[in-house]
Order: structure tokens, then C-alpha cells, then sequence
């Protein structure tokens, strides 16, 4: 077996460095357990950590990466949740399981407060281990947690999209991909808006309905409304931000629902009256709970659904995965396997 490494983020090198140390095989705390991490992805969220944009200043020195699956090597005394041999990964919010979230469990993530998933070895809370989807590979499993999760709380919660209902995605990042891909098991009918004919049609290969090229269609909420007879989009999943929120806010009905996902920088300005004279609800939500992971992952299973991945990098090859989220312009999830 290959020597276990941790990275970690070094901001004595600078914004984004990367530190690979080695590590010692943990022993569990009760209630905790240890898995060898097999693979971990990245999300946008791990770029505003290294560039001090996040909303939670990352604890220096930690390993970083919230997503990640893994084999379980060792339980604590107390564990009921998890059994050596098992194949797990954690939850983004070490102790968030179900009903309201709260601030104090906003302050407890894996790889920001916590050590995360870039490492042989992961540590993780007996409360936060969800199990996952047989179904699906290693590199595809560590891809659920921020991104799979955030996009189906929005679909799903407070109450789920129905059959026959229209979603609307903005954004092809990998929220949108997966909002395409729970929408359509919700049975709905999906409209994306999107930025080239590549990423078009790899949209409508995924479920998508109809798909609007906002760089031929930049009025794309006056399309949206045409292709919904004007009565706009019952569900609309905002994986930008505050640039397009008008937009979106133009784009629904009635009663209709806007999720905004992802944090943002403290800097955005305020959208002023961003209701204009549309009536609907706004909301702005962060991930979700072990409860809202687990629904996904029974939904994964049902349905035989694969999440997208643009590339695996290997382990030693951390910071170019860093590199390429950042200057790529992946579509789907950027992974890096674990030997």
C-alpha cells in the first residue's frame, strides 16, 4: 500500500496552495467512524475557500473537500450507523440531520471547519455518515454531497415538484445538471437556459425538455415565457446568482418558486425590488440535511440516475484539478480518485 497523504490548504504559499503531508491511520472517537477515502470532488465552493470569498473562513490547515466516498476501516465505540466494510460518504454539514437548519450547524462543515475529504484518511461523525447508492462508482458516489443534495432540497422541499409541472434551470454547472436530472425523475418538464450549442445538447441528452442559448436569446426570460404560453415556469432553480435573478423573476408564474443556490460573496449588491410586479416566493438555500441526502440517494437508486462527470484527476494531481475547475469550464463534476 502507497504511503497515506493529506493535503491541506497552506496559505503561507498563497490563495489556493496546497500542501500534501503524510498521515497516520486515525483512531475513532465514539460515535465516530473512518473510512479510506476512495475518491473526492470539487465544487465552486472550494474556490471562494482558497480565494477567502467563502462566507466561513476556512480553519488553516485543513484538509480540504466536503464530497468524498469512501470504504469504512474503523468505528468508535457507541456506532450503530455504520459497519467496517461499508461504503459511505458524509454529510456537508457535520450535524445538520433533519427539520429547520440553524446557524450553528452553518459553522460546522467538512473541509472548511472540519477536516474534509482530500486525504487517505477521513474522520467523520457517526450522525453525518449517509450510506450510498450501489448503483454507482466510486468517482460518481463522491459527487452527491454539495451539489446532488443542494439541487434536490430545491426540487423537493418545502414541498416536491409534481408530475407535469415546468422547472426552470439557469446555469450548467453541475447544481443545474443535477436539477435537470431530479427534475425529470419528479416527472416534470424542463426548461434550461445554457451558453453554447455544445452545452445544448448535452442539456437535452440529460433531460431537458427545450433548452435556450442565452448568448443567441439574451432576453432568454421573454423565451421562457413564450414556451410556457406567458404563464411562466412553476419552479425556477438560480444556480447563477443575483446577475440573473431578474430574469429568473420575470420567467415565473404566478405562485410560482425561485431557489437561488450557492453562496455568494458578501459584496453583491442588493437586487432592490427584485419581485418588480411578479407574485411569487424567493428563496435562498444552503445544501441540505442527512435527511434530504438520504430521499436523494433512494430516488438515485430507484431511478438508475448517473451524475455527470466531466474528469478524474489522479491523487498527486490535486492542484491542476483545482486549475481546471477554475479555468476549464467543466461541465459536471471535477474528481479526483484516491490509490
Amino acid at each position: 500500500m502507497r504511503q497515506a497523504v493529506a493535503y491541506h490548504l497552506d496559505p503561507a504559499r498563497g490563495a489556493g496552495a496546497l500542501t500534501a503531508a503524510p498521515q497516520e491511520m486515525p483512531v475513532p472517537g465514539p460515535r465516530q467512524v473512518v473510512i479510506r477515502v476512495r475518491a473526492a470532488s470539487l465544487n465552486r465552493r472550494d474556490l471562494m475557500l482558497v480565494d477567502g470569498t467563502y462566507p466561513l473562513p476556512a480553519t488553516p490547515g485543513v484538509v480540504p473537500l466536503s464530497d468524498g466516498v469512501g470504504e469504512v476501516i474503523a468505528v468508535g465505540d457507541d456506532v450503530t450507523r455504520a459497519a467496517v466494510g461499508d461504503r459511505v460518504t458524509a454529510t456537508y454539514f457535520v450535524r445538520w440531520v433533519d427539520g429547520p437548519q440553524r446557524r450553528s450547524h452553518v459553522v460546522e462543515q467538512y473541509g472548511a471547519t472540519h477536516p474534509g475529504m482530500l486525504a487517505t484518511y477521513a474522520v467523520l461523525e457517526e450522525d453525518s455518515v449517509v450510506h450510498v447508492p450501489g448503483h454507482l462508482t466510486d468517482p460518481e458516489a463522491a459527487t452527491l454531497t454539495c451539489a446532488g443534495v443542494v439541487a434536490w432540497a430545491a426540487l423537493s422541499t418545502p414541498s416536491p415538484v409534481r408530475p407535469g409541472e415546468t422547472v426552470l434551470t439557469v446555469g450548467s454547472g453541475s447544481v443545474a445538471l443535477f436539477g435537470v436530472q431530479h427534475a425529470k425523475m419528479h416527472g416534470a418538464r424542463i426548461i434550461s437556459i445554457t451558453s453554447s450549442d455544445r452545452k445544448a445538447e448535452r442539456l437535452r441528452a440529460l433531460g431537458a425538455d427545450e433548452v435556450i442559448d442565452r448568448s443567441r436569446t439574451p432576453d432568454w426570460e421573454s423565451a421562457v415565457l413564450d414556451r410556457t404560453g406567458g404563464d411562466g415556469v412553476d419552479h425556477v432553480l438560480d444556480a447563477v446568482g443575483m446577475p440573473t435573478l431578474a430574469k429568473s423573476v420575470r420567467s415565473g408564474a404566478y405562485n410560482g418558486r425561485i431557489t437561488m443556490i450557492g453562496a455568494m460573496p458578501a459584496t453583491d449588491p442588493p437586487a432592490g425590488n427584485p419581485f418588480g410586479a411578479s407574485y411569487l416566493s424567493i428563496r435562498r438555500i444552503a445544501v441540505g440535511s442527512r435527511t434530504d441526502f438520504e430521499a436523494m440517494n433512494r430516488a438515485i437508486a430507484v431511478h438508475r440516475m448517473r451524475p455527470v462527470i466531466d474528469r478524474v484527476f489522479a491523487f498527486e494531481d490535486a492542484e491542476a484539478a483545482y486549475r481546471y475547475l477554475r479555468t476549464g469550464d467543466p461541465f459536471g463534476k471535477v474528481v479526483i480518485e484516491i490509490p
